[in-house]
């Protein structure tokens, strides 16, 4: 008994902070027939998702471990500092590492910053996640120093965010199995990187083939158009 095929789909994972939305409606136009299902993980376990293809490509923040996976470098996040709404800081648009020097600083687990030395006192124990840290800050026991996504994720009426001078930025990338950079990869790819339908790079949907008419060759005889991966 012959297997039935299985009809394709594509699964991307995302960690905290990073929303895929107008990638995914992107695709959902490209793509009808394809079904984009998200998945969240966190950062911690972000790599991992894509290495055992629990997902077929992730959004993720730098830096990881690259062994076996590409990464596509999207964009940069601002770095801010989280304090309760009545701190001092509050005071300035922008604050710097310098500023936080007498401060205790709250460093989570989960931390995706890239930090030489992490500015301000050390808490006592490291929160094991960002969403913890950020209860401690309201409860007056530190600061907190994320990725501006993550501060507006975790958002507080009793909190408030400045920009960091001198820290560490967030790089926020895609990433995917080195081996397996499929024809749905591909759009995926050209769609983060802001290319048209019709661009000469990468492949074109399905859909897209199907409707394009053939070449001609040069005696008038129809022929195939070849296109570069």
């Amino acid at each position: 008994m012959a297997t039935p095929d299985v009809p394709p789909s594509f699964r991307l994972g995302y960690v905290p902070g990073v929303t895929p939305t107008k990638w995914v409606r992107t695709w959902n136009e490209r793509m009808p027939g394809v079904p984009l299902t998200l998945v969240g993980v966190p950062a911690a376990e972000a790599a991992d998702l894509v290495r055992t293809r629990a997902a077929d490509a992730v959004l993720l923040r730098l830096p990881i471990d690259r062994r076996g996976l590409h990464a596509i470098p999207l964009y940069t996040e601002t770095t801010v500092v989280v304090v309760p709404k009545d701190h001092l800081v509050t005071v300035g648009d922008e604050v710097s590492v310098e500023d936080l020097a007498d401060d205790v600083v709250l460093h989570p687990l989960d931390d995706t910053l890239d930090w030489d030395r992490p500015p301000g006192s050390p808490a006592v124990e490291r929160p094991a996640t960002t969403a913890d840290a950020v209860e401690l800050v309201a409860a007056g026991v530190g600061l907190l120093v994320v990725p501006q996504s993550l501060a507006r994720l975790h958002h507080r009426r009793d909190l408030a965010y400045r920009p960091l001078s001198n820290a560490p930025e967030s790089r926020v990338a895609l990433s995917w199995p080195e081996d397996e950079t499929t024809d749905l990869m591909e759009q995926f790819i050209g769609i983060v990187r802001g290319r048209t339908v019709n661009s000469t790079r990468g492949r074109k949907p399905p859909e897209a083939e199907a409707r394009k008419p053939a070449a001609r060759g040069p005696a008038g005889r129809s022929g195939q158009r070849r296109h570069r991966s």
